[in-house]
């Protein structure tokens, strides 16, 4: 009988032998298919290949550097870059309270109570992160401004702060000590960002005991986070076992109150830092007799703590002024009821392209301190109940005597000037902000609403030494004081009557010695048709009906309600309810999925294409956008190049040799270019509101400059920068990132921050653009932002508007076949990022009305204009380029075109070729390059090494191939 054979068992040792081959071939091969396919992002954390650029007889000597660093070295620009932080944060800085106890003198013995002193909050989370490894902490900020800190009190904290863990690269998770044990702290359901105070028990016996040879004050730190992701919570049920009802994530919780009252049972002086990068309900501590001062600080990014000792001790005076008004109670903020998630019963995956959510701006133009003053005109509230600090406010260490010592109020077309001579009354140097408002005439009946003020210009004094005095000349534009009309006119119309102008130390209160200055209109203008605004480029008219439509005048099932100021009490918004979550056809049809083929033109022809017209890219700079050479060099594209450009805009704009188009690298970063996962070495500023608080366009300006010097420095060309969007609600997860609630500020913070950075050749791509005011549900397949189109353009896109028309740069470029180098004043405003958010069912930038009509047409924007990180389905790109986006932040193998070859396509993708390139032509990476250049570049390090790579490994798989044949020969044998 036959004995029946059993298969022996493969080994281990032959398996994982046999397998390790294997999985490395396939390894090789996928490392080298995404490494092509995300060869943008690649180079972006791991660096690209170097430029060559050879210039062609007889051009060798021809000046080429159109943008030069200010600094000898690395070290020299980084030291001024920390310098320059510090200068900013000192002039952020806001001195909400004092009664005398600040300034503090030195040398002083101090303890730092709260966790946020050992663990404070520098910038914000996602592309505001900033890099802890290089950062001056709030110790060493007051070590080094004269101040001893108790460090038995100093190393709880520490030790307390120590116990975190970051989970996610948006969120904050932090695991705590607890006198409960170490656990790990749930955060409110709605929110990314964690308080975590320290529980009062954990102040040992030896730490009291220590505040009274630490006892010259107690400097109390309380913080906030925030950052891109998530919003903070308004309800804070679940948090601890301390909860009351109402509890919001802006207010102090029990710990923080605990902590409070262990300062004030213990030292003769309490100071309240605020860290945080958006207001607070900060009333509990004003009200409060015990607390002596309060700084808020906001979050000061790289070395801006050292300011923070600088202002305690009084070397530098605090100029600040608060970017936000600070109500009592947010709860009755107008925004609180609609603010966060809403999402549509009817709108699914199932009869569209997915889930629908949705948030309705039913205050109108009322935000902020526009409500606030409004509404206490009106008699609807009692100011001094209703707002702690209002906005644009501020104290200092000494005091200010103003004298208007000129005024000229011109016509419709003209401004209104006012000189105003500020001296410096007191004791110490300091700097004085001045501010001008406007009151326009209300004409309930008419329909169109308006706050009782509005900002309309602002100056900062230069230091002032005690006696010292300075003229400062505020300027308002009269169109400026128009208000837009959607209903009737549908045009800026500026109203018959009196319009008041006041001098204000901040948003309620008038200067003393400064009477308003009454200026009358005897009729009525509307800007409408070939009539419109000076600074308009074109007609302005309605082209948000759509979004409009949603809000009515009185109450009606499924729309939203106009809040008026001819009725505050009847019209105060209410959170969507009943039939408000049930979308309309017209809604659900806006969420159907976008077809290209639904959208051509029958009548387009197809473009030239592949020309041989000689022509490079540098050959175009300083020429105006609508030169006809443009013409020639697009012709000389082939289809497949056009969409090549557009399709790849992975922080970057990629090489395109055959126009003589080099590559671009672009970085993100609200407050600075943002080096965190690369090696670049930039500096993280303070964040945007600190800018803001400054009141100094100057420094903005500056900090421009200085982001451009570090951006040549690092071969940077892009900024996605800055950030220009409203903080509408306090609950804001990424209001350090934007400026303020007013538009104005905003505006004139961020188009001084642009004209610097141009002038150094960086294109700013201001973002994002537009009504994206909320995280929550940003990119739930984007957010329906329903706002009537008066808060639109008065409100939302305001500092944009602000930012395209006045941005401005100096172009340096070769005129002649000489070489001869001139120079060209240009609006430097050339790049703008659009947002993930719906204005109404339409993506922001997949809207025509908004990147094309308003942008482009009305407000004579030229450059490109980029989306956010194109992830998701709804961001179709051929719906983008379609309405006016040109550049795609992603690469064409993640999301690619559905149409690349008709008429329509084509002639869309040329535009967007158009304002890519004249963005690119008018910026640094154009240095070195003269007409006649040839670009070419050298393999990146990483291309290099992957090469390497695979040679080893097809030397291996050679040599693998051979052994199996001589194994197999042998055994045969």
């Amino acid at each position: 009988m036959q004995e029946k054979r059993v298969k022996k068992k493969m080994s281990n040792k032959k398996f994982t032998a046999i397998w390790t081959v294997v999985l490395a071939l396939v390894l090789a091969v996928a490392v080298n298919i995404l490494t092509s396919i995300f060869k943008g992002y690649v180079d972006l954390y791991l660096g690209g290949g170097d430029i060559i650029i050879t210039k062609t007889e007889g051009s060798e000597d021809w000046e080429s550097e159109y943008y030069t660093l200010d600094y000898q070295s690395t070290e020299d620009m980084q030291a001024a870059a920390d310098a320059l932080v510090e200068e900013i944060e000192s002039e952020g800085i806001v001195l909400l309270k004092n009664n005398g106890a600040l300034p503090l003198a030195t040398p002083a013995k101090v303890t730092l109570l709260g966790r946020d002193a050992a663990d404070p909050v520098y910038g914000g989370s996602g592309s505001g992160s900033v890099d802890l490894s290089t950062v001056v902490d709030l110790r060493t900020g007051l070590e080094q401004a004269g101040y001893e800190i108790n460090d038995t009190v100093y190393s709880i904290l520490s030790g307390y702060a120590a116990y975190k863990e970051e989970t996610t690269a948006l969120g904050a998770s932090r695991v705590y000590d607890h006198p409960k044990g170490v656990i790990a702290m749930d955060k409110p359901e709605d929110s990314s960002y964690y308080i975590g105070e320290m529980p009062v028990e954990n102040y040992t016996a030896d730490a009291v005991s220590s505040f009274s040879a630490y006892g010259d004050a107690a400097i109390v730190v309380i913080g906030r986070g925030g950052g891109e992701g998530g919003d903070l919570t308004q309800d804070m049920e679940g948090w601890d076992d301390n909860y009351t009802n109402g509890q919001h994530q802006l207010e102090l919780n029990q710990d923080e109150k605990d902590m409070l009252a262990l300062a004030e049972e213990h030292f003769d002086k309490v100071i309240v830092l605020i860290n945080a990068s958006t207001s607070m309900e900060l009333g509990i501590l004003e009200d409060d007799e015990n607390v002596d001062a309060i700084l808020w600080v906001g979050s000061p990014g790289q070395t801006g703590f050292n300011a923070v000792g600088e202002v305690l001790s009084g070397t530098v005076n605090p100029s600040g002024r608060t970017a936000d008004i600070y109500p009592a109670d947010f709860t009755q903020d107008p925004t609180f009821v609609n603010f966060g998630h809403y999402q549509y019963e009817n709108i699914s995956a199932s009869n569209a392209s997915g889930v629908g959510t949705f948030v309705q701006y039913e205050e109108g133009i009322y935000v902020g301190y526009r409500y606030y003053e409004t509404a206490a005109v009106e008699g609807f509230i009692d100011y001094d109940q209703a707002v702690v600090y209002p906005f644009g406010y501020g104290l200092s260490y000494t005091t200010f005597d103003w004298t208007v010592t000129n005024q000229e109020l011109g016509g419709v077309d003209g401004n209104i000037t006012v000189d105003v001579t500020v001296t410096n009354t007191g004791d110490l140097a300091g700097k004085d902000v001045v501010e001008l408002y406007y009151s326009a005439p209300y004409y309930a009946d008419r329909g169109i609403e308006k706050s009782s003020v509005v900002l309309g210009a602002f100056a900062k004094t230069g230091l002032l030494q005690p006696g010292e005095s300075e003229t400062v000349t505020l300027t308002l534009a009269v169109e400026d004081m128009a208000s837009y009309d959607y209903k009737t006119e549908k045009a800026y119309v500026l109203d018959e009557g009196e319009y008041l102008i006041t001098l204000q130390t901040d948003s309620h209160n008038v200067k003393e010695g400064c009477e308003p200055i009454s200026y009358t209109l005897s009729s009525r203008t509307v800007f409408s048709g070939d009539d419109h605004r000076a600074s308009d480029h074109a007609a302005v008219t309605n082209q948000f009906d759509d979004v409009s439509a949603m809000f009515t005048d009185t109450p009606t099932e499924g729309c939203a309600l106009n809040m008026s100021r001819s009725d505050f009490a009847d019209t105060f918004p209410t959170a969507p309810t009943g039939a408000d979550l049930t979308a309309s056809d017209a809604v659900i049809e806006g969420y159907q999925a976008y077809k290209a083929a639904d959208h051509q033109d029958p009548e387009a022809e197809k473009p030239t294409t592949g020309a041989d017209n000689g022509l490079s890219l540098i050959d175009l700079r300083g020429l105006p956008y609508d030169d006809p050479s443009w013409d020639l060099l697009l012709d000389q594209m082939e289809e497949k190049d056009m969409v090549k450009l557009v399709l790849n805009g992975m922080y970057a704009t990629v090489e395109m040799s055959s126009i003589g188009k080099p590559a671009t690298e672009d970085y993100d970063g609200p407050a600075g270019i943002n080096s965190y996962m690369t090696s670049l070495s930039c500096t993280s500023y303070p964040s945007e509101v600190v800018i803001a608080s400054t009141w100094n366009a100057d420094l903005a300006y500056r900090m421009g400059v200085m982001v451009g010097n570090e951006a040549i420095d690092n071969g940077v060309t892009g900024w996605y920068a800055p950030a220009m969007n409203i903080h509408r609600s306090p609950f804001g997860g990424r209001n350090f990132e934007y400026y303020s609630e007013d538009p104005f500020l905003s505006g004139v913070m961020g188009a001084a921050t642009v004209s610097g950075a141009g002038s150094k050749g960086v294109y700013c791509t201001i973002k994002h653009f537009a009504v994206n005011d909320q995280e929550t549900n940003r990119v739930n397949n984007g957010v329906s932002s329903w706002v009537n189109e008066q808060a639109m353009r008065e409100i939302y896109l305001k500092p944009f508007e602000y930012t395209v028309k006045n941005a401005a740069q100096t172009v340096n470029y070769i005129s002649d076949e000489l070489g001869t180098m001139s120079q060209q004043e240009m609006a430097g405003c050339t790049a703008v990022m659009s947002s993930y958010n719906r204005l109404g069912a339409t993506w922001a930038g997949g809207s025509e009305a908004l990147m094309q009509t308003v942008l482009r047409d009305e407000w004579g924007f030229e450059g490109l204009a980029i989306t956010d990180f194109d992830l998701y389905e709804y961001m179709y790109p051929d719906q983008a380029i379609a309405a006016g986006t040109d550049l795609i932040l992603s690469t064409d193998a993640m999301k690619g075109l559905e149409d690349t070859s008709s008429p329509t396509a084509l002639n869309n993708l040329r535009e967007s070729c158009h304002d890519i390139l004249y963005t690119v032509v008018h910026s640094n990476a154009m240095n070195g390059i003269v007409p006649g250049t040839i670009i070419s570049y050298t393999a990146a390090p990483w291309e290099t090494g992957l090469m390497i790579a695979d040679v080893v490994v097809a030397v291996l798989l050679v040599a693998g191939v051979a052994w199996v044949i001589i194994r197999v020969k042998k055994n045969k044998s």
